[in-house]
């Protein structure tokens, strides 16, 4: 998709009191570490084989890990923000077309420019494309279920899609996870990744996912559900979701690559 979303400031929906108020912006706000899921956690099942029993060890990065390399605007395809279109072979995916947009901003709400912004995600009837997903909905034909952009000098990003069903899976009987997109943020290399779910508002499956719920913290959990923005949508085409992503501080999105606080 080549057109950009029309909305302007005035529209934008605000982040109420996301930021502490400083007339100096520090450097650093230390994250609330009350709000990082424990690592053990029975509800969610895998947890109980793969939660670290000793104290972790902190590694230094490496030069090479943490400069490089850089990522560009020669590096994204005209349609790689564009899920709808960028698997099509024989006409459109299936499923409820929707726009997901928003700025990746640090700890101080300035825009984070020049980013690399990932997404990955089921179909609309529940079924990721790969090998390992079994359940019994149908794979679309049409459809790929990942695509990338680059945030723009005011750290905003954009794509569309169509909203991704729910799904059961293998964690205790019936339980379903409830739809939700992957994001990847990265940094200047690949080292600098920060992982993360955003669900959609309105979901009943969000209060009964043992994954969401690792989450010790409601306010942590609300910052991982995009509401609703009909400013955003298309009339008679395509509705939208706003979804602002937080590097750092203490009202930063949970990530759960850096539990530890990143």
């Amino acid at each position: 998709m080549n057109v950009r979303p029309q909305i302007s400031d005035r529209d934008a929906e605000p982040i109420p009191n996301l930021f502490l108020p400083s007339v100096h912006p520090v450097e650093f706000f230390q994250r609330d570490r009350d709000i990082h899921p424990p690592a053990y956690a029975p509800g969610y099942k895998t947890s109980i084989t793969r939660s670290p029993r000793k104290a972790l060890l902190s590694l230094q990065n490496s030069l090479s890990e943490v400069t490089g390399p850089v990522f560009g605007h020669n590096h994204i395809g005209l349609l790689d923000n564009d899920l709808i279109r960028n698997y099509a072979k024989t006409g459109e995916p299936i499923g409820e077309r929707i726009i997901v947009h928003g700025q990746v901003l640090d700890e101080n709400g300035k825009a984070v420019p020049n980013t690399l912004v990932e997404f990955w995600q089921a179909n609309a009837a529940g079924r990721y494309r790969h090998k390992n997903d079994t359940y019994l909905a149908p794979i679309d034909p049409n459809f790929g279920g990942c695509g990338r952009t680059l945030t723009d000098e005011n750290g905003y990003y954009y794509f569309r899609t169509v909203k991704p069903g729910p799904y059961p899976w293998r964690n205790y009987v019936n339980s379903w996870r409830p739809a939700h997109i992957h994001f990847s943020v990265f940094g200047t290399g690949f080292a600098q990744r920060l992982i993360t779910q955003m669900y959609f508002e309105g979901d009943p499956l969000i209060k009964v996912c043992p994954i969401v719920h690792t989450v010790p913290d409601e306010t942590a959990i609300d910052r991982l559900v995009a509401p609703l923005d009909m400013n955003a949508a298309v009339p008679m085409d395509t509705l939208a979701y706003r979804f602002n992503i937080v590097l750092r501080g203490r009202r930063s999105t949970l990530f759960e690559n850096r539990l530890e606080g990143n």
